[in-house]
């Protein structure tokens, strides 16, 4: 894991969520690029270039923040672009490759019923690159141990496993896995992925009608520093096919969420 992106929003939580994204890269020798989207349009017929006055001043936003944080010596580099952050996000992927998102759960919302908000929520649904979601105001600790929720236990791209393999040589957590029997469960659902296994500390199978729910009624009993779930159209996150934001009254976490995608 070489390359995290750190998109930077607008709220107060900015310079907490680009200290946890250095603390970590600190630990895994991370390089960190920090980024920020913005949309203007020159007008025709005016000596000012809206375009150029708008950049410089999303540059010295993130020159300024950094410059706020403690950057342990990790390499921090910046970007601005001009358009959609999905689009950004991913032309920056194509461009340098990208291992990890790091991003607030809220990056441009202060409304305090939002858990996860429209940026982030987004990025889940709409690029192919690992996320680890930081809640609000969420200082560094070590990870000791994750909780990772699944529905079922075939992993059809091995690929998507490798934050959570990285993670688990770096910080030698206990890995408690939880297994979310839901209605359509089949027998082969049941069957731990040989890679799953290698990781596993305990694994625990409970049955809800959704993994979602299933964590949330399991949650609090093993007190993770780290959750971990699978983005899957039937999976943990199927409220986000629908809608990109989440209340703190459907799912809540103090802890950061690790998503695991498809990335090849």
């Amino acid at each position: 894991m070489q390359n995290i992106l750190v998109p930077i929003g607008s709220n107060e939580s900015a310079r907490t969520t680009l200290q946890y994204a250095i603390d970590f890269a600190s630990i895994i020798d991370a390089n960190i690029f920090v980024f920020r989207a913005y949309s203007a349009i020159s007008k025709t017929g005016t000596m000012i270039n809206v375009n150029s006055i708008i950049e410089r001043e999303t540059s010295l936003y993130l020159r300024t923040l950094v410059n706020s944080v403690n950057t342990k010596n990790v390499d921090v580099k910046l970007i601005s672009a001009n358009g959609s952050v999905i689009e950004s996000v991913n032309s920056i992927d194509e461009e340098i490759g990208i291992d990890l998102i790091i991003i607030g759960a809220k990056s441009n919302s202060i409304r305090e019923e939002i858990y996860l908000g429209k940026t982030a929520g987004s990025l889940v649904k709409q690029t192919e690159v690992p996320m680890l979601v930081v809640p609000e105001g969420y200082v560094y600790t070590p990870i000791n141990s994750i909780l990772m929720a699944f529905r079922s236990g075939i992993v059809r791209k091995k690929a998507a496993l490798k934050p959570l393999q990285f993670i688990a040589q770096k910080f030698q957590p206990k890995i408690d896995l939880l297994l979310v029997k839901t209605p359509d469960y089949t027998d082969e659902d049941l069957v731990l992925d040989k890679e799953l296994e290698k990781v596993k500390n305990s694994l625990t199978i409970t049955e809800n009608p959704t993994t979602f729910q299933g964590v949330l009624e399991n949650l609090n009993s093993f007190k993770p520093d780290l959750l971990c779930v699978f983005r899957r159209k039937r999976g943990f996150f199927t409220k986000l096919w629908e809608k990109s934001t989440i209340l703190k009254s459907e799912f809540y976490t103090t802890v950061p969420l690790l998503i695991l995608k498809g990335k090849k």
